[in-house]
């Protein structure tokens, strides 16, 4: 669930693979894939070419169900034991998409979400986003500087490295 490249200068780093991206084995196949490249303002053919974009996640399998009924958390011992080892393969790398709580947590501390994607500035390698599940979608009604200063931004960067 995984895309590494010498080349590539743009890495996403998300949550772990969901029940339909672990049954077709291509990450971000999924609505919230859908939702990333339209934030991304890229299609499948960008996205998908692992010379242009790396994908990684925090966890590299499916972790299973809560009781309550989502997804739970990626394996915690998979980032810390791989991360390393795959970024050191990257050595083109200008901007890390930290897609997510958990990938913020691991690369930006323990802010929240919301105050990591709000404060872009404080770490100009990495842009910070929300897991692009349809549960955002009430969060970025709630923040519509979201829409309105990081899309922009992120469009121009994504352009600019692919």
């Amino acid at each position: 669930m995984f895309r590494v490249s010498v080349t590539a200068k743009l890495l996403i780093i998300g949550q772990a693979p969901g029940t339909k991206v672990h049954a077709s084995g291509i990450p971000w196949n999924d609505a919230s894939g859908e939702r990333l490249r339209g934030w991304m303002g890229i299609g499948p053919d960008i996205f998908y070419d692992e010379s242009r974009i790396a994908i990684m996640p925090m966890g590299f399998c499916y972790p299973g169900t809560l009781p309550s009924g989502g997804d739970a958390p990626p394996r915690p011992e998979c980032a810390p034991a791989w991360h390393g080892k795959f970024l050191a393969l990257m050595p083109q790398l200008q901007l890390t998409l930290l897609v997510g709580s958990y990938a913020q947590k691991r690369y930006l501390g323990p802010a929240s979400m919301t105050e990591n994607v709000r404060d872009q500035a404080a770490h100009p390698r990495f842009l910070a986003l929300p897991h692009p599940s349809w549960r955002t979608a009430f969060w970025e009604a709630k923040n519509p500087w979201f829409g309105a200063e990081i899309l922009p931004r992120l469009r121009a960067r994504v352009a600019q490295l692919t």
